[in-house]
């Protein structure tokens, strides 16, 4: 019996999330599924962190104890070889008896993509949020530095358990334009609260569009709960799990 760490991403948009439910198909129970299939008889599997209903991932990182055989290549193989189309495995390896790929895990890095025009684009809807009207570059690109560093988010998302911070450290913030009206938002952080990131880039985009102020915005950070800032978070498909980083003492 040895503990593997699986690196695999999803398509979001036919999963109601990443975790477990009674009714409906999720990540999680797709990947046990396939356990099963290969002599997995364990209880549940652990992930890094859950994902809304819709939301994608690239690298959501599960973790499971099983009796194998062969090589961690030949699990990764085999499980995709159990998988439906819209899931992969991308990376197994064996890691310490007491891994825990939430607990350990030291930051994780977000990928939210919107493009901007008046009518729909059903080749770019599936994984990008179509906003419209336009917005400012220049305010979109100031809002993201001021979510960098360590603070109260109580404005932007919920703590994962009752009674929990919402203090958290943000690492990275920062968009990118793709094409004339494409830009993504990178964020990666030690934790994230519960729909934090899309909370984050509704108000940016609200900055952007000239709903609220900067100002309104960075007191939403700094001090929350000192400003109204207008209610609704981002679509969840155009959100996606990048990464899940941990130290080098995995093994």
């Amino acid at each position: 019996m040895a503990r593997y760490q699986i690196i695999f991403a999803y398509d979001g948009t036919e999963f109601l999330g990443s975790q477990r439910q009674a009714n409906g198909r999720t990540a999680q129970g797709e990947l046990e599924s396939a356990l099963r299939r290969l002599g997995w008889q364990g209880k549940t599997i652990l992930l890094a962190g859950r994902t809304d209903s819709g939301v994608h991932a690239a690298g959501q990182v599960a973790v499971c104890d099983l009796a194998w055989d062969h090589t961690p290549a030949e699990l990764l193989r085999a499980l995709n070889s159990h998988l439906p189309p819209a899931m992969a495995v991308s990376q197994v390896q064996t890691v310490r008896s007491d891994f825990h790929p939430r607990f350990d895990a030291i930051s994780r890095r977000y990928r939210y993509s919107l493009f901007c025009q008046p009518q729909r684009d059903p080749l770019r809807e599936r994984f990008s949020w179509r906003i419209w009207p336009s917005l400012s570059d220049e305010l979109l690109f100031r809002a993201a530095p001021l979510l960098i560093g360590s603070h109260d988010f109580a404005a932007f998302g919920t703590p994962p358990r009752p009674a929990g911070g919402t203090q958290r450290n943000v690492f990275q913030s920062a968009w990118r334009k793709i094409d004339q009206i494409s830009w993504q938002f990178e964020v990666s952080a030690n934790a994230f609260l519960y729909r934090m990131v899309r909370r984050m880039v509704f108000l940016q985009v609200s900055a952007a569009q000239g709903k609220i102020s900067l100002d309104d915005f960075s007191r939403a950070i700094h001090s929350p709960g000192s400003v109204p800032v207008p209610a609704g978070l981002a679509p969840a498909h155009g959100l996606t799990l990048l990464e899940v980083q941990y130290p080098d003492d995995l093994a």
